[in-house]
């Protein structure tokens, strides 16, 4: 169990402000001060200082943040292990949209035939909401595509993905070379703020001095199948992995844009919590995930 002043310094590095920290937290405002002045003295090291009038943290703070933080967690995941009175194994990890519903489920089929004994919940949100509930200790481990910090967090290189422009067979940028800025005049049909693939597009059009506000024509929707449907019935253009369009290019629903120098690989990555003391567990499911997605 975490100790209740190392739950008011969290608070306090995230609110950086003494009264409403204490408004959170159903405190008064010295007793917030009292809980800082101990953790302080403990540590013999100063945790906040003021700018002007804006609360600031140290580099100490900092880093006794991310040990809470990560000391959360793990807190959380051993009482788990404490009061669990099944002998079946129970893991709950997130994977992205395009990994949780066109890579997830083979292997999640093979892992319940040769695994019966692993019981398991996948959580399937974007990348940024699953990196918020691995921190929080709301789930063990995640997959993820896009980007995120890799100094903050444990990861293994899950596989790489080819990531490609869609449209219509009978969209007006089939059967031909394109520059990505002849794209320009489609309708972009984009994901979510938030979403891995979102981050990759908004990636490789900044690396062309481009953004999504260069297309005359856009709108965002948060279901990839929706997306597909759309783009096969020739109501514009999108981005995603291959591999979450698989199906629909193999049936000749949706083709692929020939964009010149398009040639883009994304990874996806197994992470978790860095130092985490369950890192040795979270390798070994890993290694189990890896191995069934090679099968």
């Amino acid at each position: 169990m975490i100790d209740f002043r190392h739950q008011t310094f969290l608070q306090l590095c995230r609110i950086k402000n003494y009264t409403k920290t204490a408004k959170k937290l159903h405190i008064t405002q010295p007793t917030v001060s009292q809980h800082i002045k101990h953790l302080e003295d403990y540590y013999q090291v100063k945790l906040f200082n003021y700018s002007g009038k804006s609360l600031k943290i140290t580099e100490a703070g900092k880093k006794l943040y991310k040990y809470t933080e990560r000391m959360i967690a793990d807190s959380k995941q051993i009482k788990k292990c404490i009061k669990k009175r099944s002998e079946r194994k129970k893991i709950k990890f997130g994977a992205t949209l395009s990994i949780g519903e066109f890579v997830m489920p083979d292997i999640l089929n093979k892992l319940m035939e040769e695994n019966p004994e692993l019981n398991f919940d996948m959580l399937v949100e974007n990348t940024e909401n699953l990196l918020n509930k691995l921190k929080k200790g709301e789930i063990n481990f995640a997959v993820l595509e896009g980007f995120f910090d890799k100094s903050k967090f444990g990861y293994q290189l899950f596989s790489k993905e080819k990531f490609i422009g869609i449209c219509s067979p009978n969209s007006r940028f089939n059967h031909h070379k394109i520059k990505l800025e002849d794209l320009l005049n489609a309708r972009l049909i984009l994901r979510e703020n938030g979403s891995g693939t979102r981050e990759v597009l908004e990636q490789i059009l900044y690396t062309n001095n481009l953004s999504e506000k260069s297309f005359n024509n856009k709108i965002e929707i948060g279901n990839l199948n929706t997306i597909k449907q759309l783009v096969s019935h020739n109501k514009g253009v999108s981005f995603v992995y291959q591999a979450a369009a698989q199906k629909e290019l193999e049936n000749n629903s949706i083709t692929t844009l020939k964009i010149k120098g398009f040639n883009i690989k994304r990874e996806f990555n197994f992470v978790y919590l860095k130092n985490s003391v369950f890192e040795d567990q979270y390798q070994r499911y890993f290694k189990l995930f890896n191995d069934l997605r090679k099968k």
